[in-house]
């Protein structure tokens, strides 16, 4: 377990510091960095025994030609089942988006959309390979929340229930108001269960409410992931996958799906920054909460901030104090919140739709990689 832990966050006793973030107990964080179009701010906290959330921010060429285009990738990658589906969708989408990128020689919803159906596809070899000896492979999955913002536009492409806000200034009051740009993939929202009815009208049984939690065949909160093969291919919901994943009659068509809802936005000059967040994040603050504490405090440190209030959030509810929520292991700290990441992108509206710039490739946890233009 100590390597393990190693290998996961470098040098997890105390605190670490170097160009990858800074590292304190279960926290991970990058204060502050520049990307192509301002700066942003990182951070996570761990409370799984192996962090299940991962997440990157790529800032330069979006694609593998020098000819462009250029711009700034956010990826929030939320696990579930175990970490095996979000490392793979952080070491293969942005790769695969680029790829794409190349060929269409320009950035478009559908070069994302491929991106996605290339990751899911990988995932589905991977799984194929590993069945046979290690079944609980085909149960494991990641919500998979993108940002890009190319050439003035900004694109968010979605599936599972995290989310993305943007803090917007009303040039009447000045106030920054919240919208939620991402579509949420969640059965506790009721046009998603109608969506999911709709879908399969056959089946009465396709949402169950579970201890007053409501759960696609009563397994799954998320109606659309990366992964979850025993829920949508038949040949992995089957021995020698444990019984409590298995359904009672075989799958007929995929019950959950891999299609990423996508939106584009022209990016405004009243558009001041953007939260990215696992849903352990908003599980704890309302959008106009979140951005509130980004409008109101200093850049430098803003997501761990954001994290810190979410903690302290939690805390209250459980009805004890925050240094003591803090003193929590990995694990045991799960039943308590879940693992949280959030990326803030500041928006300086000067440079969004500039080329060129510094190159940066970082992922929530560690794992700095400077490139070459």
């Amino acid at each position: 377990m100590k390597l393990l832990s190693a290998c996961l966050w470098p040098s997890s006793s105390g605190k670490s510091s170097d160009s990858t973030g800074k590292q304190d107990g279960l926290l991970w964080y990058k204060d502050s960095g520049q990307h192509l179009g301002g700066e942003f701010s990182m951070a996570v906290v761990q409370a799984n025994n192996l962090l299940e959330d991962q997440s990157q921010v790529e800032s330069g060429p979006l694609s593998t030609l020098d000819s462009g285009p250029y711009g700034t990738f956010i990826g929030v990658y939320d696990g579930h089942g175990g970490p095996e589906t979000s490392r793979f969708v952080n070491d293969h989408l942005f790769q695969h988006l680029k790829r794409f990128a190349a060929e269409n020689a320009s950035m478009s919803m559908d070069v994302i959309r491929k991106a996605y159906a290339a990751t899911e596809e990988g995932f589905l070899a991977v799984v194929t390979k590993q069945w046979p000896v290690k079944p609980l492979i085909a149960a494991v999955g990641s919500c998979c929340l993108v940002g890009v913002i190319c050439e003035g536009m900004l694109y968010i492409a979605n599936v599972g229930d995290s989310r993305a806000v943007l803090g917007r200034a009303m040039k009447a009051t000045g106030e920054v108001i919240a919208l939620q740009l991402s579509a949420e993939h969640n059965v506790s929202i009721e046009s998603v269960r109608q969506e999911m009815h709709s879908l399969h009208p056959d089946d009465s049984h396709i949402v169950m409410l579970k201890h007053n939690v409501w759960r696609v065949k009563g397994l799954i909160q998320v109606s659309r992931s990366i992964g979850d093969m025993y829920l949508k291919k038949a040949e992995f919901n089957k021995e020698p996958l444990y019984t409590k994943y298995r359904l009672r009659e075989p799958i007929k068509r995929p019950i959950l799906s891999g299609e990423p809802t996508i939106t584009e936005h022209e990016l405004q000059p009243q558009d001041q920054f953007l939260i990215f967040a696992s849903d352990g994040l908003w599980e704890q603050l309302s959008n106009q909460e979140a951005v509130d504490i980004v409008q109101n405090h200093p850049r430098n440190g803003i997501a761990r901030r954001l994290v810190k209030m979410a903690l302290q959030a939690a805390a209250k509810k459980r009805e004890m104090r925050y240094s003591d929520l803090k003193k929590i292991e990995r694990g045991v700290r799960r039943h308590f919140h879940d693992d949280i990441t959030v990326v803030v992108i500041f928006l300086d509206t000067n440079v969004v739709s500039s080329a060129k710039g510094p190159s940066l490739s970082i992922r929530g946890g560690g794992m700095t990689f400077p490139k070459k233009l």
